[in-house]
């Protein structure tokens, strides 16, 4: 659940800055009204200005992908709940993923053990797609904060 509280917020940010909002207007007592951590709220700040800071670009670029909209094939329809294929679209809408994302994370579901996904459990899974939660481990292959990180 941890970190799909942190995709939460960088969806929030993501909404933030397509509104033209910068970053540092961001009302971050409000996140923390909202019931989330301090931590939460600066690992999701650090994989934006990280995502900022290596040059990759935040919003993917509309025009390099098409419009066309993915459907569910009637197998991935009884395992992918309505509500957790729309969280799906919502996220390319924003522009955090594309439709080549959305197939890989369909594929992962779809070669995994999964009966069914839930919304809870898509969010689970765009965590670890998106934050690249296997290679958190390995301090020296991320740029973004743990949340048991110290920063000296």
């Amino acid at each position: 659940m941890l970190y799909e509280k942190i995709i939460e917020i960088i969806v929030f940010l993501l909404s933030e800055l397509k509104n033209n909002k910068q970053l540092a207007d961001v009302d971050i007592d409000n996140l923390s009204k909202l019931g989330y951590t301090q931590n939460e709220i600066n690992t999701a700040f650090s994989w934006v200005y990280s995502k900022i800071y290596a040059g990759e670009k935040i919003f993917l670029d509309e025009k390099s992908d098409t419009r066309s909209q993915r459907f569910l094939h009637d197998t991935e329809q009884n395992i992918i709940s309505a509500e957790a294929y729309g969280y799906l679209v919502q996220l390319k809408e924003l522009g955090l993923i594309n439709n080549m994302d959305i197939d890989l994370i369909i594929d992962k579901i779809m070669v995994s053990s999964y009966s069914s996904i839930s919304k809870d459990e898509m969010k689970s899974i765009i965590a670890s797609y998106l934050l690249d939660i296997e290679e958190m481990n390995d301090a020296n292959s991320r740029v973004m904060i743990n949340l048991n990180d110290t920063i000296h």
